[in-house]
């Protein structure tokens, strides 16, 4: 399970209106839980470095841009517990791209945008072993202690 507060809810959804026609993507800092679980309070909004041609079905995180996100956690005693995506006019599920390009450790956040509004939001995590992507239940509050 992850946990978010109402705030990452909330620029997960303007962040993927905002760019749409094309994918959205950045970082969700927190902190790991008991029993697995992820705790989120935070967003580093990452620019879409995919080419333009490819980015209204396809993100990327550059490398750059993932260290910086890591030492950003780090900084203020997070984690990356999460990344989160949208798909503009799809389904909030993982592609065959998603599956492949992910890792176990994290929650992945799929956004849909239909027609440029933000819509339904579901998390999903990379089995250990690879095999499969897991639909993860999402826990959203108004704050986290």
């Amino acid at each position: 399970m992850i946990t978010i507060n109402s705030k990452v809810k909330e620029i997960i959804e303007a962040q993927g209106a905002k760019d749409y026609p094309n994918e959205t993507c950045g970082f969700i800092l927190g902190n790991f839980g008991s029993d697995d679980e992820r705790i989120g309070d935070e967003i580093i909004i990452v620019e879409n470095a995919r080419d333009s041609a490819e980015a209204y079905h396809r993100f990327e995180i550059s490398p750059d841009d993932f260290m910086r996100g890591e030492r950003e956690a780090m900084r203020k005693g997070k984690d990356v517990v999460g990344i989160y995506h949208s798909h503009p006019d799809w389904p909030a599920e993982p592609s065959e791209y998603d599956f492949n390009h992910a890792f176990p450790l994290y929650s992945y956040l799929i956004i849909t945008v239909p027609k440029g509004s933000s819509g339904e939001i579901t998390s999903w995590r990379l089995a250990d072993d690879r095999s499969s992507f897991e639909n993860e239940k999402i826990c959203i509050v108004d704050s986290l202690i």
